[in-house]
């Protein structure tokens, strides 16, 4: 059985303002981002924090809606198009983390967007973000790949990430940001 004092302390001791794990939809998306900032404008955080935390969640929470692998929402009803974030924060520090299953063969080619985005410094980004841009090709999910260069940007830092394997044809990617106030943003 599950001990739900111990899961409630363990959000507790990471300061977990908001979690769900389920079924992303478009209007879960919309519900969570309301609570988000109704939440955001009952903590005392500067209007710059409160736009930088909304706007990393914002592309966070579109990553896991558009990117939840429909394969895998195919074959298994199960999961469906399931996935599971958190926001928390501790000190002056935000930590958003989302997961979600993946088809194996899809990891080399996140894995190598995600390292080349880490690997770029500000400058670099914001220069990668407008060649991006300008380039004009999507994606076959419909996205032009501008979410993670977008999040590295506004958190000013980089993209915590891991695949872990969860069968002979699927893992699960989970990513992690943290956001502060201190960096400043590229536009």
């Amino acid at each position: 059985m599950l001990d739900i004092f111990d899961f409630y302390d363990k959000m507790d001791k990471h300061n977990i303002m908001l979690s769900f794990k389920g079924n992303v939809t478009s209007e879960l998306l919309t519900s969570i981002l309301q609570i988000m900032e109704s939440q955001m404008d009952n903590l005392d955080e500067s209007p710059k924090m409160r736009r930088k935390v909304y706007n990393i969640l914002v592309e966070c929470l579109q990553n896991l809606y558009h990117h939840i692998d429909e394969k895998f929402a195919a074959e298994s009803e199960e999961h469906e198009r399931n996935a599971i974030f958190a926001i928390g924060k501790v000190d002056d520090k935000y930590s958003i983390i989302t997961g979600n299953y993946m088809l194996k063969e899809n990891i080399s080619g996140l894995k190598d967007r995600l390292d080349r985005v880490n690997a770029m410094s500000k400058e670099d980004l914001k220069v990668y973000y407008k060649e991006v841009l300008s380039n004009g090709v999507m994606s076959e999910k419909g996205g032009g790949g501008l979410g993670m260069i977008d999040i590295a940007r506004k958190s000013g830092g980089k993209l915590d990430y891991s695949f872990m394997p969860v069968d002979d044809k699927y893992s699960f990617f989970s990513l992690s940001i943290n956001v502060v106030e201190s960096v400043k943003e590229n536009n």
